[in-house]
């Protein structure tokens, strides 16, 4: 049965620089217990597609040119403000992309899931408090009537998810628009929060629409797929068709950006750059509670001219163990080697010269970079720093660095906002590669990208480790990612290192549960091999 029906919808937005046609004259259906995906690139217009059909684009300078979206027998587009909030989490619900920016950090969830009872069926609180934790148990909250109680913070960002996804059923929609909801997640969460829909789906026989850039996850619970470039289905059908005879160029070129066959082992066995000898590092609790041992007695070799993968969950250590070998975090205790050099407990006016030789890359470009200084002074200033160059050479040395990383040259003085997230990535590799390092720590650089951009900045990552004969760490939860970039993979789990082997024991042959529960967890493993996606979706 079809509750949705889109048709001919095209939405501009009327900009000084001219007219952006952000969805241009798309169709499509949503059926109920069955998943609609949209697919493409940042930019394509999938968000601005869906947030349309309720009212949730600014206009201007967004207007609706065309098009009808018929629900229960009436065309949304030609709501009134007022008819539209009825319609809104009552018929149709939106999983946002990040439940942290979503949930309101000044009320308790509870008060958050109860506020749309009451404002579409007029429970009373208690009938309305008793509904909320429902859901929350619905949905695998745990505790869920001392939980109505908490805050945002007080959850992880897997639980945040569930929560929200709780506030988009608790009205008992119709149709869900699920918007990159596992963007960013650790693959065994992404896997959980993603069988937890599918499950909510076929039980409630809800229609989904499910926005996303990762093709991996799309090839597990999409019935039919629409692939989106600027604002046009440049395909459409079910998801065997446009997975194994894809008959569009840019649906092929989505697919062979996904990162696949492993790296070629080179079969070198390096003398260690650096080195670490039980390293532990803690960090201190909140009032009444016991210290965090973020890192627990690691000890672990990193080979010149390798690219070592580590993997784990969120709050598994990662970031931490990176950021101490750089001597970002201090150590609680342990050894740190550098070029057979210790720098376990350096103070940051000796670390300073050593910081030409280490450098690393943050997951958020956005956030690591400083939004007052242009392209050319955010390179410029390490080349300054560590008097790598002359003023007089510093113009040349700067566009060198720009040509190295593909960012234009005519792009110099522009500021970060003005980037989209790859190129802010290029920014920030061309910004740790100015120095000329020899060891660079990669903390989620690709997270959250475009397959394509991520397909491009892993490209990139390669061919400057190749030419500059770099030794990398590369911190990820995302196996795929890791398998296809690293020479030997470390996997972390609370604090501590549980499996070390190449690329190919790791995945092929595991020796512990938890890594074996790792690589089940990830999505759309047919599609990273190579081969057919299942007729029937494992979730």
């Amino acid at each position: 049965m079809s509750l949705l029906q889109v048709q001919d919808l095209s939405v501009y937005f009327h900009t000084r620089n001219g007219v952006v046609k952000a969805v241009d004259g798309i169709s499509f259906n949503v059926e109920a217990g069955k998943t609609f995906a949209i697919i493409g690139e940042s930019g394509s217009g999938k968000s601005v597609a869906c947030y349309s059909m309720l009212g949730l684009i600014p206009m201007p300078p967004g207007k609706i040119e065309s098009g009808k979206v018929m629900f229960q027998g009436q065309d949304l587009l030609k709501l009134s403000e007022k008819e539209l909030r009825k319609v809104r989490g009552k018929g149709i619900s939106i999983i946002f992309q990040d439940p942290m920016t979503t949930l309101n950090p000044f009320l308790k969830i509870g008060d958050q899931l109860m506020e749309p009872l009451r404002l579409h069926f007029g429970l009373s609180k208690k009938e309305a408090w008793q509904k909320s934790i429902d859901i929350l148990e619905e949905v695998g909250i745990k505790n869920a009537a001392q939980r109505m109680n908490a805050w945002p913070f007080e959850f992880s960002g897997g639980m945040r998810q569930r929560v929200v996804i709780a506030m988009a059923l608790v009205t008992e929609p119709e149709i869900i628009i699920a918007d990159e909801p596992t963007t960013a997640l650790d693959v065994t969460v992404q896997a959980q929060i993603l069988r937890l829909l599918k499950e909510l789906q076929v039980r409630r026989n809800i229609g989904v629409i499910f926005i996303s850039h990762d093709l991996s996850v799309v090839a597990d619970i999409a019935d039919e797929i629409g692939v989106m470039q600027y604002g046009k289905f440049m395909e459409v059908g079910d998801r065997d068709t446009v997975f194994n005879n894809p008959q569009d160029d840019y649906t092929r070129r989505l697919l062979a950006a996904v990162p696949g066959t492993q790296k070629e082992a080179t079969g070198e066995s390096n003398a260690p750059m650096v080195s670490i000898n039980e390293l532990v590092v803690e960090f201190p609790g909140g009032k009444n509670q016991d210290t965090v041992v973020a890192v627990n007695s690691v000890s672990l070799d990193i080979n010149r001219h390798e690219i070592l993968g580590l993997v784990g969950e969120s709050g598994s250590g990662k970031s931490t163990l990176g950021r101490a070998i750089t001597r970002l975090v201090n150590p609680t205790s342990g050894k740190i080697y550098f070029n057979d050099e210790e720098i376990s407990h350096y103070s940051l006016a000796r670390m300073k010269p050593l910081r030409r030789h280490m450098q690393i890359i943050f997951q958020d470009p956005y956030a690591s970079l400083n939004p007052r200084m242009t392209v050319y002074d955010t390179l410029a200033e390490p080349l300054l720093l560590h008097r790598i160059c002359m003023r007089n050479e510093l113009e040349g040395e700067v566009f060198a660095l720009m040509d190295s990383v593909g960012l234009s040259r005519e792009s110099v003085l522009r500021y970060p906002h003005e980037f989209s997230g790859g190129q802010r990535q290029r920014i920030a590799i061309g910004r740790a590669i100015a120095t000329k390092p020899e060891f660079i720590v990669a903390d989620e650089p690709v997270s959250a990208l475009d397959v394509t951009i991520q397909a491009q900045i892993l490209d990139l990552l390669l061919e400057l480790v190749e030419r500059f004969d770099l030794t990398m760490l590369f911190i990820s939860h995302d196996l795929g990612v890791v398998r296809y970039l690293s020479d030997r993979i470390v996997v972390m789990k609370e604090g501590v290192l549980v499996e070390t082997g190449s690329v190919s024991e790791v995945f092929e042959t595991p020796t512990q549960d938890y890594t074996r529960a790792l690589l089940d967890a990830i999505p759309g493993k047919s599609l990273l091999e190579g081969l057919a996606v299942p007729s029937k979706s494992p979730l």
